[in-house]
Parts: structure tokens; C-alpha cells; sequence
């Protein structure tokens, strides 16, 4: 654990709040401070859910810790139960409390609660919050399921003929990227499929429904961050095989189609299922001199990061010059990906330095979180989020799936739109000095008179080179540098600052802006 401004993870315990919440008839018990309750905020504001987590915290203060804190917990879990009657009682500490190791798990099982408890020791300072949700879901799924595990050498029962091939859907989860869109498409290309759905879980689950997983033929491993844990141990346990294919863009998709219907035994035509799909399509048609080969950074989850690269490479034509996660417990996976595309995947949770990876890079398309987008801003590039951790705007009301053949579609769009309008953009900053574009014309039906001049005086150049330390740029090599297509300008002034510097140069002139550009190309 570091200060840091931002960070890409919560600590554990808000994994496991993400589950709890995620659920119904599950209560949550946390010890925590009074401050802790701050976690709240990140599903009734973010998410904008309608009820408040199902957590209750013991808020213990400052003055409390010399007196019984453990007491505390015990009348918190009490009246919990007694509240919220739910059908399994969640129990752990935060990482402030886990200081004071009061052991609720044992506290709670000293109060003889008639529901299963599911104590939950969660490491705050070596693990995060993705690691909580897993190790949450995984120790839930145990507990509930112990009594259908498989004897040593049994063998799972073969499906009675004419019963239609079921599966469950595992890894959704309360604050997940569009997690309750992606559900339904995928419901429904199951539903298409023939395949019966009969539980999805943690999202919209009860403890009996986790009881219950065992029923299903196999697992859909949806979110491999979140379900790893359990869909192995549920094939070691219950002898349920589990899905790799992750069905992310039009080929992912079609992959996973493919294999689903193996493990379900099945034959189905993945080309006329594919053939409702206009994403192949517009990706095929993409205007190549604009949208191809452009450069894009990409990092995420690592579900979401290994998904965006084949999706950049290899259906929208994209350069990927840099993949990277904060998802250490996937890491392998994501080098595994990264060394396919003859990179070296980025393996951080400081913000910081993917920041400066990408200014290194500089690419023209980011592909990442809340805090790319951020980035993305500070350095002008177009920049669609594709993972969590978000904020409110990527929780949209209308119906936006991130995979299937529709969340291919939304890809499509969310990835492109961006580099068209900044290709628009460039177009108005190549004719703002004409007459009937210059940002000072009326609008084309008034006439051509000019609106009054409200611009600033431009800075002379030795205050522009004051300002940000570097040669000063005259107003012709500017204006020049101003019609080079947005997409590399940043590299092309970085270059003739660069070229200038060595040169001894103080001032960039129009013939060191084409000194610079021979330069580098020879």
C-alpha cells in the first residue's frame, strides 16, 4: 500500500462489497472506522443504484479503540441479522480495522446466528480490490457448495437425452463495466443458441442460487477477474468445465459461439449467427487513409485490455503500440498477449507512469480507464474508456453491451467516433485562417461581415519559450505546424524542438520546421 492521488483499485473489502450488492438476501458486516463509509458513494453515486449497499459498519471512533471494539462488532452483526433477516451473513474488516485484528469471522461465529456466516479475511495491505471480489465469490461458492462436491474418482453424470444443455453465467458484479448490459446480450445469444441459463451470478443471485451452480452442464466464464477462482474450483469440485473464449468484439465472439457449443455438445452455424453483426462490416469499410494503421495505447482490466488488442489489431485495422493492465493476477496472460504483438505489456497500478509511457509512445487512439481519459485530455489524443474503473458516464441508461455481436457494434462506434472528430477538428484548424471558416466569420447565411474581435494577443515567442522552456516558435513556423494533421502534430513539434536544441537553436524558424522534418526522415 502507497499515498497515492489515484488508484486503479479499492482495497478488498470494497471487492467484497461489490458482491454483496451485487446479490440479494446477502448482508455484509464490516468493521470499520467512521470514516470507511465512504464506499457507499462509488454505487448510489457512480452506479446511481437505487438502495444503498447492504452493509452495516460498526464505525467505531478514535475514543472507542480503548475500550471493547470486539463488543462492538458483536452488537453491529447482531442487529444486522435481526434487521435485515438475510440468508447469508457476510463478515469482515477494513483495512483500518484489520489494524486492531478484533477477528470477526470468530465473533461472528460466537453469536450462533441460525444463517450461514461467511467470514472473509481479506490481506488490505498485499491485495486489491478485484483480488476482494474474487477471493469473496470464490470462498461463498465453497461454503455453499460443499455438499454436492464430487467423492474422489466419481464421475460427473452424463446429461439425460432430450434435457436441453444449461450453463451458468459467472463474474458479474455491482460497479462492473457494463456488467448488466453484457448479461443480457449474452443471455441472449445463449438463448439462441438453445443453451438454458440457469444461474447468473454474483449479480441478481441468492445464496440459493450459488447453492445450485453445481445443477448447470458448464460455466461462462465472463469476467475471468472476478470468476477465475471459482469456476476452477467448481471443475475440480463439481466436474464443470469453464469457457476461455471471452466473447469481445466480432471475432471473440464468434469464438466463443464456437466453443460454448463444445462444452454444450451441440452443433450450431456460427456464420449465419454471425450474420446479423454490422460491426465486420463497418470495420471493413472504414475509410483507410483516415482510420487504419493509427497508433492506439491500450490498458485496462485484463479481460478488457487482451480483448481491446485483438479487436485493434486484428478487426479494425489499428496499430497497437502499447497494452499494459493494473491486473497483476492476470499479468502472464496480458504478456502472453502483449509479446504476440511484439511489445512488452505494461504491468503498473501507478497512473503516473502509464501517463509517461503514453507520452512516450504517442499514440493517436487511447484505449482505457477513467484515468486515460483524464490523460487522454491533458495531451490532446482521442481516447474511449473500455474498463473499469469509470465514472458516472460510463453507466449510460440506454443499452450498451460491451460484448456479444451488438457490444461489437458499440465497440465500433466508441472506438472510431473519437478519431472523427478529431480529424473535424483538424479540418477546422487547417481553414481557420480562410475567409468564410476563420473563427471570426459569421455564420455562412448572415453574409461574410466579421464579428467583432474578442481573440487575445498571441504571447511573443521569447514568452512562449519562457513559458514552457523550449525553442521559441515564430508565427510562420507555428501556423505551419498548425496544418500538420492533429494526429502527429505532437510528435512533429516535439521533433523540431528536439532538432533545434541540438542545433543550438533559439528560435524555430519555417525553414527549421522543414530542416527538422528532412532531418528525421532521412
Amino acid at each position: 500500500m502507497k499515498l497515492t492521488l489515484w488508484t486503479y483499485e479499492g482495497p478488498p473489502h470494497v471487492g467484497a462489497m461489490r458482491i454483496a450488492t451485487a446479490m440479494e438476501k446477502v448482508h455484509y458486516v464490516l468493521h470499520a472506522p467512521q470514516g470507511d463509509t465512504y464506499a457507499d458513494l462509488l454505487f448510489t453515486m457512480i452506479e446511481r443504484m437505487k438502495k444503498r449497499p447492504p452493509v452495516t459498519y460498526t464505525t467505531f471512533q478514535a475514543r472507542d479503540l480503548g475500550s471493547d471494539t470486539a463488543e462492538l462488532f458483536k452488537d453491529a452483526a447482531r442487529t444486522a441479522y435481526e434487521r435485515f433477516k438475510p440468508d447469508l451473513l457476510m463478515v469482515g474488516a477494513s483495512c483500518t480495522a484489520e489494524l486492531i485484528q478484533d477477528d470477526p469471522g470468530g465473533l461472528a461465529a460466537a453469536l450462533d446466528l441460525p444463517v450461514p456466516v461467511l467470514p472473509l479475511e481479506l490481506p488490505a495491505y498485499q491485495k486489491k480490490e478485484n483480488w476482494g471480489a474474487a477471493e469473496t465469490f470464490y470462498q461463498m461458492v465453497r461454503l455453499l457448495g460443499q455438499s454436492f462436491i464430487l467423492a474422489p474418482g466419481q464421475q460427473r453424470p452424463a446429461r439425460a437425452a432430450g434435457v436441453k444443455p444449461s450453463c451458468n453465467i459467472l463474474g458479474p458484479t455491482a460497479l462492473g463495466f457494463r456488467h448488466r448490459d453484457d448479461v443480457e446480450e449474452i443471455s441472449r445469444l445463449l438463448s439462441d443458441l438453445g443453451i438454458e441459463v440457469r444461474v447468473v451470478a454474483p449479480l441478481g443471485a441468492n445464496p440459493a442460487d450459488i447453492a445450485r451452480l453445481h445443477e448447470a452442464d458448464f460455466n461462462v466464464n465472463l469476467y475471468p477477474e472476478t470468476a477465475n477462482t471459482a469456476a476452477t474450483w467448481m471443475t475440480r469440485s463439481f466436474g464443470q468445465p469453464s469457457t476461455k473464449a471471452i466473447p469481445i468484439g466480432f471475432k471473440g465472439t464468434q469464438a466463443f459461439i464456437t466453443e460454448v457449443c463444445q462444452l454444450a455438445g451441440i452443433e450450431c452455424d456460427v456464420q449465419k449467427l454471425s450474420q446479423s453483426s454490422k460491426a465486420r462490416w463497418y470495420a471493413l469499410s472504414v475509410d483507410s487513409t483516415y482510420l487504419t494503421n493509427k497508433r492506439v495505447f491500450i490498458f485496462g482490466d485484463a479481460t478488457h485490455a487482451i480483448a481491446a488488442a485483438k479487436v485493434a489489431a486484428h478487426e479494425m485495422g489499428f496499430k497497437v503500440v502499447g497494452l499494459g493492465t493494473y491486473s497483476r493476477e492476470l499479468a502472464r496472460e496480458v504478456r502472453e498477449a502483449a509479446a504476440e504483438l511484439g511489445l512488452e505489456a505494461i504491468i503498473t497500478d501507478d497512473y503516473l507512469e502509464v501517463e509517461s509511457k503514453i507520452a512516450e509512445l504517442q499514440p493517436e487512439l487511447i484505449l482505457g480507464t477513467q484515468m486515460e481519459r483524464h490523460i487522454a485530455k491533458r495531451l490532446r489524443v482521442p481516447c474511449a474508456v473500455i474498463s473499469s474503473p469509470v465514472h458516472v458516464q460510463d453507466f449510460p441508461s440506454r443499452y450498451s453491451p460491451q460484448m456479444g455481436f451488438e457490444g461489437a457494434c458499440v465497440l465500433f462506434d466508441s472506438w472510431v467516433h473519437p478519431l472523427m472528430m478529431g480529424l473535424e477538428e483538424h479540418l477546422i484548424g487547417m481553414f481557420k485562417g480562410d475567409f468564410e471558416f476563420h473563427d471570426g466569420a459569421m455564420p455562412s447565411h448572415l453574409g461574410h461581415a466579421s464579428a467583432p474581435n474578442h481573440e487575445p494577443q498571441e504571447m511573443p515567442p521569447s514568452m512562449v519559450a519562457a513559458a514552457n522552456g523550449a525553442p521559441a516558435w515564430e508565427s510562420e513556423a507555428q501556423k505551419e505546424l498548425n496544418k500538420i494533421p492533429f494526429f502527429v502534430r505532437g510528435k512533429a513539434k516535439k521533433n523540431t524542438e528536439r532538432y533545434a536544441v541540438e542545433q543550438g537553436l533559439i528560435s524555430i524558424t519555417l525553414e527549421t520546421l522543414y530542416d527538422a522534418k528532412a532531418h528525421f526522415r532521412s
